[in-house]
């Protein structure tokens, strides 16, 4: 039986962004730390044309007893963590709903379109009304920034991670997220990943007290 009540039954959440980001090995992550809690967890993942800069998006669906579908149907997401900004446009398009709670990173990746002058990317504060409208709660975190100048850019993912830890909204905290990653590499590397969780607990967090969100 899991240990704390779930705002929804399932809790539906989609984690996206582009090919290399780690966009699945945050969702393995943040379901193994849901599984260890006793809750079912589902996973279902897509990925467009090309691995590395392609779309990557996956559904998790948590719930206390039962095993759902991997896929969330369209408008019933509760919450959506995005890698990238328009990934973020995308999805909530899809899944999206006026209740819906959405982290951002701020970070853009240009497809091979914009690098080559075939298209525009839409200015960053355009894409944050668009999710604002779009999203009953919106935070936007610069966690591409934050990771490299731990050194490495692709921890983003794990801060994205520990900000979700931050809102409350699925009982996921840093004990939780240090067992299950210390399974999977060595001390020093999972130390250094813990750090980065703790970077984005706090970063959601200053981002409250900055009134930065809806």
């Amino acid at each position: 039986m899991a240990a704390s009540t779930l705002p929804s039954d399932p809790f539906n959440l989609v984690i996206t962004g582009v090919g290399g980001q780690g966009n699945v090995m945050a969702s393995r992550v943040l379901g193994n730390i849901l599984t260890r809690k006793g809750f079912t967890v589902t996973i279902g993942e897509t990925f467009g044309a090309s691995q590395r800069g392609g779309s990557v998006m996956s559904h998790l669906r948590v719930s206390e007893e039962t095993t759902w579908s991997p896929q969330i149907p369209k408008g019933r997401a509760h919450a959506v963590i995005a890698l990238e900004p328009t990934e973020a446009v995308r999805v909530l398009a899809d899944y999206g709903n006026p209740g819906v709670y959405t982290l951002c990173n701020t970070r853009p990746v240009h497809s091979i379109a914009v690098i080559s002058g075939e298209s525009a990317y839409p200015e960053q504060h355009q894409v944050k009304q668009w999710l604002r409208d779009l999203s009953e709660r919106a935070w936007f975190l610069e966690a591409t920034n934050a990771a490299m100048e731990m050194g490495n850019a692709i921890l983003a993912n794990i801060m994205m991670i520990g900000a979700l830890s931050a809102t409350g909204l699925l009982p996921v905290d840093s004990q939780g997220f240090e067992a299950v990653i210390s399974r999977s590499m060595p001390a020093d590397k999972a130390a250094r990943n813990c750090e980065a969780f703790d970077i984005g607990a706090e970063m959601l967090r200053a981002a409250d007290r900055g009134q930065s969100v809806k």
